[in-house]
Order: structure tokens, then sequence, then C-alpha cells
């Protein structure tokens, strides 16, 4: 593990601690500040979309930390907070997945349907062309639809009293880090160092067992163990942000996971779709076409991935 930028004699792991936590409840209450402004004054999608995710990161900041370093906390409150906000970023993440999801799938459909060196479906004279308009209608309705129930569980979400309930511990948080009195006295190399190392350990065990991208066939089957290493990869960084080290590559990966995500997420939609009944051949065709075109993107978003975590040593 990399050295952190703290003086490693100067300071205590509460200190660290406590300074990144209350960075982070500060950047929470923040984003859900203009998430209220933006919506009491009508403020476009956009705006909108940007104070969701910083609000949905700073959460998992939070929570990430709080995991990581439970000891040097007070663990029974460290653990209910934990619990609500991996709720409420879950929550908050579902209608931008869906959205984010359908644009993916038109813009892939429209790249798709322009490709002059796809076959035409068998059995007809037609081309993707043919399919591709309805199976984007399609996919448009049933994404619109869970888009739709995601902001409405979204709206219910922000109006409970069980997120008011979060925010005021966050806003608690951002000026008082309930600590453990005996680890938060402790040295940062005796106490948060090894805590941060146990969850690379724990990273690194799950990249270990991943099936190689090279010379195997794809297999939805193995998208759960990816989305594993996915998150125990944000839990890493989060753990090296807190220490004040570079976490520049960390990101670079985890962007890679993110598309991988983004990708087979993208071809399970695809596939809901080409099982809906009474589909036009041009329509399951097209479906397919673009199902193979996202397992497609998540093999390169595998191989970017394990390119990028074990980078080949230059000659």
């Amino acid at each position: 593990m990399a050295q952190p930028k703290h003086d490693l004699m100067a300071g205590t792991a509460g200190d660290v601690l406590g300074t990144y936590l209350r960075a982070q409840a500060t950047a929470f209450l923040r984003a859900m500040r203009l998430h209220d402004e933006g919506a009491a004054s009508g403020a476009d999608a956009a705006e909108g979309s940007d104070a969701a995710r910083s609000l949905r990161g700073a959460a998992r900041r939070i929570s990430g930390s709080l995991a990581t370093f439970r000891v040097v906390t007070e663990s029974a409150w460290a653990d209910a907070l934990r619990t609500e906000l991996v709720w409420l970023s879950s929550t908050l993440a579902d209608e931008h997945a869906y959205a984010a999801r359908l644009q993916r799938l038109m813009e892939a459909l429209h790249r798709l349907s322009g490709s002059p060196e796809l076959p035409a479906p068998r059995g007809t004279a037609g081309s993707l062309t043919v399919g591709s308009a309805r199976a984007g209608a399609l996919l448009e309705r049933q994404l619109t639809l869970a888009r739709t129930r995601a902001h409405s569980a979204t709206l219910s979400a922000l109006g409970s009293s069980r997120f008011h309930a979060v925010a005021d511990a966050v806003a608690v948080l951002a000026s008082e880090v309930p600590l453990d009195p005996v680890a938060a006295r402790g040295r940062i190399p005796d106490v948060l160092i090894p805590l941060a190392e146990v969850a690379e350990s724990r990273l690194t065990t799950a990249i270990s067992t991943l099936p190689s991208p090279q010379g195997t066939p794809y297999s939805p089957h193995e998208d759960g163990a990816w989305h594993e290493v996915r998150r125990l990869l944000r839990v890493h960084r989060y753990a090296r942000e807190a220490l004040g080290e570079d976490v520049t590559r960390l990101a670079a990966a985890g962007e890679a996971l993110d598309r991988h995500r983004d990708a087979a997420e993208a071809a399970a939609a695809s596939a809901t779709a080409a099982r809906t009944p009474r589909i036009a051949p041009a329509t399951a065709y097209a479906l397919g076409v673009l199902h193979a075109d996202q397992r497609h993107e998540v093999e390169a978003s595998r191989t970017t991935f394990q390119t990028l975590w074990h980078p080949v040593p230059a000659p």
C-alpha cells in the first residue's frame, strides 16, 4: 500500500477519519440543498441529476468509510447510519440507472442500424433497420415505465421521515463524529492503515477468482462476481481517499467496471424485451443484435479493467 500524505507520526486515527467524514457529510448536505432548490425552482433534469449524483457519492463515501473503519467509531451508531445510507444511495440510483440504460440502448440501436456490415435476418429481405424502430419503441416503453416507478420511489423516499432522520444524522456528523474513545486515539499506522489493508485484501481476493476475459465465451452468470469486485473496489478507493492517497488509478479501474455494469444491465434489458410475447421477427432480430453488441461491450470492459489492474511492464 502506498504511504498516505498524512504525517504518520502526527495526528491520530480519529483526527484523520473525523476530518474525512465531516467533509463528506458537508458534501452530502450541500448536494441535498442543491437538489431541493432545483426541485423547488423547476431546474432542468441535468442539474437535478448532478445534485442526485453528488448526494449518492457522498452517501457511498460515508457508508463505505464506516464499514472499513467501523472499530474507530461508535459501532452501533456507525452500523445504523450505514444501513440507512445504503438504502438511500440505492433508491436514488435506480431512476438514473434506467435513464442511462435507455440512452445507451438507443444510441447502440442507432449505431447498429446504420452499419452496412450487419447481415439481414435469415429468411427475410430486410435489414436491421426494419426492426430497430420497433425494438427502440419497445425498450422505451419498458424502461420509461421502470424509470417512472423509480422516480416515484425517489420522491417518496425524499419526502419520508426515514430520509429526514438520515439527513439529521448526517447534519450531526458534519460537526461531530462519534468515535470510539480508545481506537480513535491510536496512531494512523497502527489503526487506519491495517483496516484499509483488510479492504484491499478482500478486493485482491475477489479479483483473483475472476475468470479470464481471454479465450472464454461470455457468460451472464459471471456478471455477479464482477459487480462484487466493483463494489469492493469502491470501498477500497474510499479508504485510500480517507488516508489522503492518490486514487487516480483506482478511479480509472472503477470507471471500467461502471461501463461493465452498464453494458451487462443493458444486455439484460434487451434480452428481457426480446422475450415479450408476439413481437415481430424483425424486432426480435434487432433486439438479438443489440444484446450481442452489449455483451461485446461487457467483454471489452473486462479486458480494459484487467489491463489497468495488471499493466504489462514496459520492455
